[in-house]
């Protein structure tokens, strides 16, 4: 048996911040934001709401999607969890009426989503889970420093979601291979330094700013394109295909110039990559499900069809996976 996907939903807080309205507090254009990332707005939590929040009411629509209101497992993948402890997921499952579930957070940052496929995938296949509720949830709204030009236009918040059942390996939405890898060397270059045990052991309160997300990006951009490129091949190989048999590639959508100079890389027609971060930005583990769902909605995917996911985050932490497009519609 091996894990399949049987549902799809997303949701993005109603608050929208224009590029328009970020310049003129941070001092710079729409243009310049959307040039160098491809951004034109994004959405915003409004205050008292919660990444708790946000996974849940993308829960919902993934278990209505599906079909179905029990699993037996819960993963948020997130960076911004409702508090340090305990995790954000058995709230959530809670929420969701699916008390009892095992129910845990994985953080990998931006490439969440897929290490939290990888791991509702791996339980189905071992035996341990019949269905898994696997969700993609970050408001990042809440740790950029609101006065920084070079983060603060980067990043939306928003949650989406996938149900995955046991099935068959030959049956479409079915998960047959994945790629996973990390680099802790390179942990510093995204990073949120403070409220750690790091800073809390070292006996000094932490400073004002190290509360907050720090990139290095131009060091990001390219290893983010290097890993996810290669990450994205040897999914390819372990299933005995090429990107030329790729119909769509969806990728992390921190940056639209990231994800065509992936596509170049692997050889792909630029037409072939989702892109949705005009409208949503950067929101970190929901993104590749979010633009699952945009895809699906706007009749970009089509049963049936290859599609490559493929993230890279913090940590340094990267991943893919691929499948054929099963029959599905967001809730």
């Amino acid at each position: 048996m091996t894990a399949v996907l049987a549902g799809i939903g997303g949701w993005l807080p109603p608050s929208v911040v224009t590029n328009a309205e970020l310049g003129a507090r941070l001092g710079v254009t729409d243009e310049w934001i959307h040039s160098r990332t491809g951004i034109r707005q994004r959405h915003v939590v409004d205050p008292g709401t919660s990444t708790g929040d946000l996974a849940y009411q993308a829960g919902v629509r993934a278990l209505r999607s599906a079909g179905v209101d029990a699993v037996d497992v819960v993963v948020v993948a997130t960076v911004t969890p409702d508090r340090p402890m305990p995790g954000t997921a058995p709230g959530v499952a809670a929420r969701l009426g699916l008390g009892g579930a095992a129910a845990f957070d994985v953080n990998a940052v931006c490439a969440g989503f897929v290490y939290g496929l990888a791991t509702g995938a791996a339980m189905i296949t071992a035996g341990m889970a019949e269905r898994a509720l696997v969700i993609g949830a970050d408001a990042y709204s809440s740790i950029v420093r609101p006065d920084d030009p070079t983060t603060t236009p980067l990043f939306g918040d928003g949650a989406g979601a996938v149900v995955l059942r046991s099935g068959d390996p030959a049956e479409p939405g079915a998960l047959g291979a994945f790629d996973l890898g990390s680099d802790g060397t390179a942990a510093d270059l995204i990073t949120v330094p403070g409220g750690g045990s790091q800073q809390r052991s070292a006996g000094r309160p932490a400073e004002a700013a190290d509360m907050y997300f720090t990139m290095q990006g131009r060091l990001v951009f390219s290893a983010a394109i290097k890993h996810m490129a290669e990450s994205s091949r040897t999914v390819l190989t372990r299933l005995g295909r090429t990107p030329a048999d790729v119909d769509h590639l969806i990728g992390h959508q921190a940056n639209a110039r990231i994800l065509r100079a992936v596509a170049r890389d692997l050889e792909l027609p630029e037409d072939r990559v989702v892109l949705n971060i005009d409208r949503v930005a950067n929101t970190s583990a929901a993104s590749i499900p979010l633009a699952m769902c945009d895809a699906v909605a706007d009749g970009t995917l089509r049963p049936g069809e290859l599609v490559l996911l493929t993230a890279f985050g913090g940590g340094l932490a990267w991943g893919s996976t691929a499948l054929r497009w099963p029959s599905v519609t967001p809730a």
